[in-house]
């Protein structure tokens, strides 16, 4: 957040709603009736932000249904599609540093947009560069907006018991969790959501349990990074408490960890937690018979191909996307309409979506099922660990190592790509030689990596594929 039109400020946010309520209202049936949904979090500005977006929408004659308190991102595309709006708009910048904020916007169906609709909405934007209005004073006693919180976040949990499979074993569990939302907005929608299953309440790091957009005991509010679940592996230690789970500051991103028999501590990766919900979920999904052949999951192309393994050996449909829920939920939806049902979208970074109530990643939901299912396990003496093992047995062992560079040079980072691309002279590396006619050039990518071989090859900004 900073001056400047490359940065998120008051004057850009004006912009970008003026220009996306054109944009809906030239293109969607029906937009001003239908109205946008308007959310925001607890970041600094968010509360402003969020009331210029109404504003901007309401000069153009929109109605308005807005969450005036802060709140987890997925109500906004829960009430899109509630509601049948036109359109939404979440402010949050999710799991970015304190200093950051975004403006997260989804379409009628629900989902975030994707192409062409971004490109349409830029347009818009460049046209209606000068701010109308700065005024926010009393939007929320307009007429034409409705403070849609209660009917909708009633709604929204009364959706997420079609996920319940066993109350009475929820409310008889002896099983224990401690709970951090990250400094975020989750604690509350986490305990609703919970207390809906039947399940007992969780034990929350007192120091990370309210709403704090200075994130002042973590360096970075991601539940994926190091050291971010310290404070709650402590406090699980100080209780013997053997489980503990986490949101991200907006609440619609998951982790967890378990305590294993030897003391260690197991932080579930994205891709392990992407397993264990497929794997749960197909267990529902035929409890409730639908049929394997109807029931889809898909998963981003940055994602564990494990997901890929046992559709094939189940039997459900799979697909993978381009990295993104903007991708993922519209591509499920898709298959909806074609009479398939939405069983699990997921990617690497610690996004799910179970059932078809969000279009969007949706960690309290996430996070509801997952202590369900480890509250079976420990009935049986068993722990989520030992599901994920029984999986690996059945469907093959699958690891990921992922991290990241961070290079500010634009140039230095193309010259890594392009040598990875197309190679060099060193004689140590073998590489491929594949020849593009219609092109004329020769990719060579790495056929060894830490001398294990490269199995697969999949190059987007060239459109390469190549398996084995």
């Amino acid at each position: 957040m900073e001056a400047g039109y490359s940065r998120l400020n008051q004057l850009t946010v004006i912009s970008a709603s003026q220009g996306l309520s054109a944009y809906a209202e030239r293109t969607v049936p029906h937009a001003l009736e239908r109205g946008v949904v308007i959310g925001h979090d607890h970041r600094h500005n968010s509360h402003v932000f969020a009331r210029l977006t109404a504003r901007a929408f309401l000069d153009r004659g929109f109605r308005v249904h807005f969450f005036p308190q802060i709140g987890p991102t997925p109500q906004v595309p829960f009430a899109v599609k509630q509601l049948k709006a036109a359109c939404g708009v979440m402010i949050t910048a999710s799991h970015n540093p304190k200093n950051d904020n975004g403006y997260k916007v989804y379409w009628e169906n629900g989902a975030q947009i994707k192409p062409p609709l971004d490109e349409g909405i830029a347009a818009c934007i460049e046209e209606h560069r000068e701010p109308r209005s700065w005024d926010v004073e009393g939007i929320e006693h307009d007429e034409r907006v409705e403070d849609v919180t209660v009917p909708m976040m009633d709604a929204y949990f009364a959706e997420a018991q079609k996920l319940v499979q066993d109350v009475e074993l929820n409310q008889s569990t002896l099983l224990q969790y401690v709970y951090t939302p990250m400094h975020g907005v989750g604690a509350p929608f986490a305990a609703r959501m919970l207390s809906s299953f039947g399940l007992p309440p969780f034990v929350a790091v007192p120091e990370q349990e309210q709403p704090d957009p200075d994130f002042p005991t973590v360096s970075f509010p991601n539940p994926e990074e190091k050291g971010a679940l310290d404070m709650a592996k402590s406090l699980a230690d100080a209780q013997n408490i053997g489980l503990v789970i986490a949101n991200d500051p907006d609440a619609d991103r998951f982790a967890a960890a378990e305590k294993q028999r030897d003391g260690s501590w197991l932080m579930f990766t994205g891709d392990q937690l992407g397993a264990i919900f497929a794997a749960y979920v197909l267990e529902m999904a035929r409890s409730a018979r639908v049929p394997d052949a109807k029931l889809a999951m898909v998963n981003s192309t940055v994602s564990s191909r494990m997901l890929e393994t046992m559709a094939r050996v189940e039997g459900f449909y799979y697909a993978d996307t381009l990295t993104g829920f903007k991708w993922m939920a519209n591509e499920l939806e898709a298959l909806q309409n074609q009479g398939y049902f939405i069983g699990l979208g997921y990617e690497e970074a610690i996004g799910y979506m179970i059932h078809d109530h969000v279009l969007d990643k949706d960690g309290v939901t996430a996070l509801a099922v997952f202590v369900q299912l480890a509250a079976r396990l420990h009935a049986k003496g068993q722990n989520v660990g030992d599901y994920l093992e029984s999986l690996y047995a059945k469907y093959g062992y699958y690891t990921s190592a992922n991290s990241y560079f961070l290079c500010p040079d634009p140039v230095k980072m193309d010259q890594i790509f392009l040598r990875i691309r197309y190679g060099t002279a060193e004689p140590d590396i073998e590489r491929s030689e594949y020849r593009r006619t219609h092109t004329g050039d020769v990719l060579r990518y790495p056929l060894t990596i830490g001398g294990f071989p490269v199995s697969y090859i999949r190059d987007l900004t060239v459109g390469f594929e190549m398996r084995d």
